[in-house]
């Protein structure tokens, strides 16, 4: 069995663009071999399913965990709370990085993405578990800054610090 993945987090406040990187950044980690998991975390109660379908009346039933199974994917509703990321890691087991949107205060290395358009200040303010920022900002920092564009160099950065130990990749 596999260990359990890096994880790491990516911050920042509302509209930055944290999912637009995301959705840029995963087909480039995936090209280079990696098999990438994510976490999103939200404030509201994610919908479980349709209320009508079996499923949904698993879970008003009581039963705590919930995995609806087809020929071509899974989906698992667990009805304990999912506010700390590295509670969850068991379940990427056989990934080689988990990414997390969000969880600000929890301590997973953290990427912010602060764009000057949305927000006048970044949140970074020399924290150590802040490892680079994105930014379309002239901020100087203390920590390697990426251009939202340079997902190629966000990548490679990612590769060289997470997951530089995992020897067996193979590209396709």
């Amino acid at each position: 069995m596999k260990s359990i993945p890096p994880i790491i987090s990516f911050i920042g406040q509302s509209g930055s663009g944290k999912t637009t990187l995301l959705v840029k950044l995963i087909p480039e980690l995936k090209r280079r071999g990696y098999r990438i998991g994510t976490i999103k975390h939200t404030h509201h109660e994610p919908e479980a399913c349709n209320p009508a379908k079996d499923s949904a009346r698993h879970l008003a039933a009581g039963a705590e965990t919930v995995i609806f199974a087809s020929s071509s994917r899974i989906s698992m509703v667990r009805t304990t709370s999912g506010d700390d990321p590295e509670s969850l890691l068991p379940y990427f087991n056989d990934m080689d990085l988990v990414i997390t949107e969000g969880f600000k205060k929890k301590t997973p290395p953290k990427i912010e993405v602060f764009r000057t358009a949305t927000h006048p200040n970044p949140l970074y303010r020399g924290q150590p578990d802040y490892v680079a920022m994105v930014t379309d900002a002239g901020v100087p920092l203390d920590i390697p800054k990426f251009h939202p564009d340079d997902i190629e160099g966000l990548a490679d950065f990612i590769e060289e610090r997470f997951l530089a130990d995992d020897r067996s990749k193979t590209l396709p």
